[in-house]
C-alpha cells in the first residue's frame, strides 16, 4: 500500500515521501498514530501542491538574499572606534557589531552568523569581510575602520 508520510519516521522514510508498507503495517501503525495518510489521488494533489508552495518560498527568499548581496557590495561600512597611537584598536570589532553597524547606517538586516571572521579585527584599516545568505548567495563587505 502507497502512504505519505507526514513525519520523520527512523529506518522508514522522511516527512512527505511516498512509500510502499504493508497493509497490515499502515492499517495497524502508521494511520492510527497519524504518521502517515493513504496515498490517494487527492492526497497525492495536496503534496504536490505544498511541495509547490515551499520551492515558491525558498525562490523568493534566495531573492531577497541577491538583493542584500547587491546592496553590500555597493557599500562601504565605516565603523569608529576608539585606538591607541599604534593603530591598535582597544577591544576589536566582532560580527555582532559589524551586524548591528549595518542595521543603523543602511538598514540592512544581516544575522551576525551569516558574517564570517576569521577572528576579530584589532586593527584600524580596510577589510574584506564575507557574508555567506546561503543557497549558494554570498556578497563581500567593504569595512573601512577608523578612529575616533
Amino acid at each position: 500500500m502507497k502512504v505519505i508520510l507526514l513525519q520523520d519516521i527512523k529506518n522508514v522514510g522522511k516527512k512527505d515521501e511516498i512509500i510502499n508498507a504493508n497493509d497490515g503495517y499502515a492499517r495497524n501503525f502508521l494511520f492510527p498514530k497519524k504518521l502517515a495518510i493513504e496515498a490517494s489521488k487527492e492526497n497525492l494533489i495536496k503534496l504536490q501542491d505544498k511541495k509547490n508552495s515551499q520551492m515558491h518560498k525558498k525562490n523568493l527568499e534566495i531573492e531577497e538574499f541577491k538583493k542584500q548581496a547587491k546592496k553590500i557590495e555597493e557599500v562601504t561600512l565605516q565603523i569608529k572606534v576608539k585606538a591607541g597611537e599604534n593603530g591598535k584598536i582597544f577591544g576589536g570589532v566582532t560580527a555582532k557589531e559589524i551586524s548591528e553597524e549595518l542595521q543603523k547606517q543602511y538598514k540592512l538586516q544581516i544575522d551576525k552568523k551569516k558574517i564570517l571572521l576569521k577572528e576579530t579585527i584589532k586593527n584600524i584599516g580596510r577589510f574584506s569581510v564575507d557574508i555567506k545568505f546561503g543557497d549558494g548567495v554570498s556578497a563581500k563587505l567593504t569595512l573601512n575602520i577608523v578612529s575616533e
